[in-house]
């Protein structure tokens, strides 16, 4: 009885020890199927590495995305490239690939707002007035699930120039979200972008006409390195994890093609929203990505 005791008492302070303590809980808010393939790596090692949740809000059904399909369409024996076809079978297409990427990352849910993925536009404008988007109904959705889950942080794109106006207004439904969120424990609010080693980040401190998009002037920019190697061996990067998930996105050329698996780090930046006391808090998340799982050489 006392082995048991003992053994059960071990268990217990276990739990209570802050090595079994709960990761970080995370909200991803991004317009359609595959935006999240920008910060893909952060969101695998959080839920791996650092046992965290991962939750994703999609605004969008998807199915106007079929510029690029034309080997998806071979690959489904669909003519996706047409636009009727298209909006008939990408939602559910989308739905799928979003939920194969969604298990390699170790998301736990994934909630679709179903707005209307109508036309590649750079105006929010559209979608932001209520016009073209049901936003009432998103702001509801958004509302329950921030108050419901309670997550530390909030990740979206950077809402840039240009960024289509599904993306910036995505961000947008964020932001108005967490500054509406009355509970006592508010999320921070952080923007993701990718960046190739030999490329300049993107300039930007605000959208022109969203004051709440604004980054704050004083705070730092976070940054995950997928690109370094491995030292046991030098063949490997977490850039492997990243075209694990690109690759379950098989009705989207342009994101395989083109600048994703070109991505080398994954930039973040903190919104002028926040308390600038969680800036510590994001250095800290971003340091325990850093020297988990495989750590790059100090």
């Amino acid at each position: 009885m006392k082995i048991i005791s003992c053994l059960a008492f071990l268990v217990l302070l276990s739990f209570a020890s802050p090595l079994f303590a709960q990761g970080p809980k995370v909200l991803v808010v991004t317009a359609h199927p595959d935006d999240e393939t920008g910060f893909s790596v952060s969101l695998f090692k959080i839920t791996h590495e650092l046992k965290g949740i991962v939750d994703m809000a999609v605004m969008t059904d998807g199915g106007g995305g079929f510029a690029d399909s034309q080997l998806g369409a071979m690959y489904y024996g669909l003519n996706l490239t047409d636009s009727l076809v298209a909006r008939t079978h990408l939602p559910l297409i989308r739905k799928q690939e979003i939920l194969d990427a969604a298990k390699i990352m170790g998301l736990r849910n994934i909630y679709f707002m179903e707005q209307p993925d109508d036309w590649y536009t750079l105006d929010p404008t559209p979608y932001i007035s209520g016009k073209n988007w049901d936003i009432p109904f998103i702001e509801k959705r958004l509302d329950l699930i921030l108050a419901e889950r309670q997550y530390d942080y909030v990740i979206t794109m950077l809402p840039h120039a240009g960024q289509h106006g599904h993306h910036k207004t995505a961000v947008l439904m964020a932001l108005r979200a967490v500054q509406r969120f009355k509970g006592p424990h508010k999320p921070i609010i952080i923007a993701g972008s990718p960046l190739s080693a030999n490329a300049k980040p993107i300039e930007f401190t605000m959208l022109e006409g969203f004051p709440e998009t604004k980054i704050k002037s004083n705070a730092p920019t976070f940054t995950l390195n997928r690109a370094f190697r491995f030292k046991e061996n030098d063949k490997v990067s977490y850039k492997i994890v990243a075209d694990w998930v690109i690759a379950a996105y098989k009705s989207q050329g342009a994101i395989q093609e083109n600048g994703i698996h070109k991505t080398d780090f994954e930039v973040y930046r903190y919104f002028d929203i926040n308390d600038p006391k969680g800036i510590k808090q994001v250095q800290d998340l971003f340091q325990q990505l850093a020297n988990s799982g495989f750590a790059a050489p100090k």
